[in-house]
């Protein structure tokens, strides 16, 4: 995220936008995994994590943890992956407000893990 966040800073739309992208794809596979759901048994049988797995997971997580910010961000994330960096499509304007979003999941998810560790 941070990352993501430096490349903005430099405007760097495109970067920005896939380590943005990437924080959430990260979370939403972390969280899957410690909530045991099926996406992530699939997953970890395939040897990857298809776009569909991490779509579903996060809708899944939405409802299983009762927060569609999850959702919400996923939606994000993956807008950003699609318009932001395959199709270079978006402005910095675009992406600054998104990235809300991804500190509400990356945090989201560090608080989930504490609490799994401890």
């Amino acid at each position: 995220m941070a990352e993501g966040k430096e490349y903005l800073a430099k405007g760097d739309t495109v970067q920005a936008s896939e380590k943005l992208y990437k924080a959430v794809e990260e979370c939403i596979k972390l969280l899957a995994e410690k909530e045991g759901l099926k996406e992530y048994e699939e997953a970890s049988k395939e040897g990857r994590w298809w776009s569909k797995l991490l779509a579903r997971s996060a809708s899944m997580l939405s409802t299983k943890l009762q927060r569609k910010e999850i959702g919400e961000a996923w939606k994000t994330a993956y807008n950003l992956h699609v318009w932001g960096f395959h199709e270079r499509a978006l402005g910095i304007e675009h992406i600054n407000p998104d990235v809300s979003y991804v500190e509400w999941l990356v945090n989201y998810t560090k608080e989930a893990l504490d609490k799994r560790e401890n």
